[in-house]
């Protein structure tokens, strides 16, 4: 996987506007290691504690998000840094102490006009119980789609239209045939074979 390592003033660009100071603090506090990657599909950030040996807490986040998905995801790796500081491995890694750590930093950027509206209508309702990914709030994730350079371009299966088709990443035709309880019953053109889509996945509507 190609990476590029940023200088900690090369952060603020990926931010949204007003944060970077706010950010700034925990590298001055803390021995941090930060890594922008390139797009990752199975993974928006990550975080790993120190090396034996070493200080430095290592931190991962994907260079593609935009700016409200690259700070919620530094903020979640950041969380996961503060548990094991305090709790090492002896708790679960989103459990209820994760939980209350990664609230209580995210309030810190709440109603302050950092966010779009309605993302920020998304993070109070996820504040009390946070998800393990943002791609596990299903109103979060469609929230914060919205402001992907690549928006325009990009639906969610669950945006196009029974009979329509669709492309995905990896250049398969798809006809979407019924919604069942949270997935959607799809027919891949070139082989008839029947695929079972969440609602979430990105794909390219297409006129046939």
């Amino acid at each position: 996987m190609s990476k590029r390592e940023e200088p900690i003033h090369a952060l603020e660009r990926f931010l949204p506007e007003g944060t970077f100071s706010k950010i700034a603090i925990f590298f001055k506090q803390y021995d941090i290691h930060l890594t922008v990657t390139r797009e990752r599909a199975s993974v928006l950030g990550d975080y790993r504690s120190p090396l034996t040996g070493q200080s430095a807490h290592r931190i991962s986040i994907n260079g593609s998000l935009n700016p409200y998905s690259f700070l919620i995801t530094l903020v979640h790796e950041l969380a996961h840094m503060l548990a094991y500081i305090q709790y090492k491995r002896s708790i679960q890694p989103h459990g209820s102490e994760w939980k209350n750590i990664f609230s209580h930093l995210l309030a810190n950027y709440m109603w302050q006009n950092i966010f779009p509206a309605d993302v920020e209508q998304a993070l109070q309702q996820s504040l009390n119980s946070p998800k393990a990914s943002t791609c596990s709030d299903p109103n979060l994730y469609r929230a914060l789609k919205r402001y992907d350079k690549n928006a325009a371009q990009v639906s969610l299966v669950e945006d196009i239209p029974l009979q329509q088709h669709f492309r995905t990443k990896d250049g398969r035709v798809f006809q979407k045939l019924a919604k069942m309880r949270t997935r959607f019953r799809c027919k891949e053109i070139a082989t008839g074979h029947i695929y079972l889509f969440p609602a979430l996945v990105e794909v390219k509507a297409i006129a046939i």
